[in-house]
Formats: structure tokens, C-alpha cells, sequence
């Protein structure tokens, strides 16, 4: 298990029920497992996934005609020989069935991938765990403490001033990650840019988003959505040969 401490620019927080509680977003997590384990050293697998609940209900305060969904999920982690685990839930609500149905299991797989990788420790959201969040820090330092696995990953920490993940990326390597992304098909690639779009809040008007790709933080995301993409390839695949 990996012992440094969560990095807090790594937590979010949201309120539910009165309480505010932290988590990590599901790319932050596919993003650690990567600085940590290598891009190709480990896998993601999702082994069940069930619909518990579908029905109708409105949505918000316009009361319009909708679908509340929630799937369970299942999801597997392998590192080399370890393998773990993890079970989530996701809901989703959409007046389109279909969209809350995709949103819903999503969001189960997630979570299900989020428990999992919890397990191989702090970096992971285990930190969280702990309700005075003593191994959750803000010091870039404690990033130096666990050096990653990879042996391409920068290991001398951001320039002095720089906030951490703020870091830009040198010419060949933005260059490599635009040349991975244009191979995607079209419809992955539509995909990725209006999530991007979204994540980073790129105006509407900018007509490419080629220039906005331009840090570490950047890199991260993408590296994430590209997990997701194969694993998403690789069912489809299973699903067509069965």
C-alpha cells in the first residue's frame, strides 16, 4: 500500500445532509493510479454491473416528466499479482431514459473503482477515511516523500511558486498527447472535447481546445480519460464476440 500522505489540493468537498464531505474525483484517482503504478501497470476491469431501480419522477422545480435510475456496480483493480475489489452505486436523473441509465452506470462504475483503488492507500482516498484527515496534507513536500514507479515521471517536485499541477508541459510531450487524442475515432474524440471542454471551463467561442492543453494538470485528465476509453473499447468488444 502506498503511504504518503493525500495531497488536499486533491480532495474535493460537497454538502449532503447537513455534513460536508470529501472525496476524489474518479479522474483524480485513474490519474494517482497512473503516477503511481505506471500508465500500462495496472487495469481496470468492471465484472458486474445490475439496475436496481428505474422509475419515473419529476425534475426540479419546473416539475417536468423525468427518470430516476440507480445501478450497483462491481469493479476489479489488478497490480501485478494483487487484485482488489470495490462495490459502488450510482443514480442518475434525466428527462431521457437512456441518459439517466448511461449516467447512473457511470457513475456505479466509479464509485465501485473508487473503493477499489482506496485500498492500496492514502493517495488513493484512504486518508478520507480518517475524520481528522491527519495524513491529508497541503504540503508539496509530502509529494517527494513516495517516489512513483514510472521512471519517466519528473521526480524533483514544481518549480518554486508553482502550485502543484500548475506545471507546464515541455513542446514533445503536449505534441504526443495531441497526436494520441486525433487518433481517437470520431466519436471518442467528440467526446473527449466537450468534456474537456466542460472540465476546464473552455469558452464556447475558442475554436480548437489544442492550446489549452499546456500542464501537468492537463496531462493528468487526459491520461484518465484514455483508462476509461480503452476500458470502454475492450466491453464493447467482449459484448460484440459473445
Amino acid at each position: 500500500m502506498e503511504q504518503s500522505p493525500q495531497q488536499r489540493s486533491k480532495v474535493q468537498t460537497r454538502s449532503q445532509a447537513g455534513r460536508s464531505l470529501s472525496y476524489m474525483e474518479g479522474w483524480q484517482a485513474i490519474a494517482e493510479a497512473n503516477r503511481i503504478f505506471g500508465f500500462d501497470g495496472w487495469q481496470r476491469e468492471t465484472i458486474a454491473v445490475t439496475c436496481v431501480a428505474e422509475r419515473e419522477r419529476t425534475l426540479g422545480s419546473s416539475n417536468r416528466a423525468g427518470w430516476g435510475v440507480t445501478y450497483t456496480a462491481r469493479v476489479r483493480i489488478r497490480v501485478g499479482e494483487v487484485i482488489r475489489e470495490g462495490s459502488g452505486a450510482g443514480h442518475g436523473i434525466d428527462a431521457d431514459l437512456g441518459q439517466a441509465h448511461e449516467s447512473a452506470i457511470k457513475e456505479a462504475e466509479t464509485d465501485a473503482m473508487k473503493r477499489a483503488l482506496m485500498t492500496f492507500g492514502n493517495p488513493f482516498g484512504l486518508a478520507l477515511y480518517d475524520k481528522q484527515q491527519r495524513e491529508v496534507t497541503s504540503s508539496a513536500a509530502s509529494m517527494r516523500q513516495a517516489q512513483p514507479l514510472r521512471q519517466q515521471q519528473e521526480s524533483a517536485g514544481p518549480e518554486p511558486g508553482v502550485e502543484m499541477g500548475l506545471e507546464p508541459l515541455d513542446p514533445a510531450t503536449i505534441q504526443t498527447i495531441l497526436s494520441t487524442v486525433r487518433g481517437l475515432p470520431k466519436p471518442a474524440l467528440e467526446g473527449f472535447t466537450k468534456a474537456f471542454r466542460k472540465r476546464f471551463q473552455v469558452p464556447a467561442d475558442a475554436p480548437s481546445i489544442a492550446d489549452r492543453i499546456c500542464q501537468r494538470l492537463h496531462r493528468d485528465w487526459i491520461e484518465a480519460f484514455l483508462v476509461s476509453h480503452r476500458e470502454v473499447r475492450s466491453g464493447d468488444q467482449r459484448q460484440a464476440a459473445a
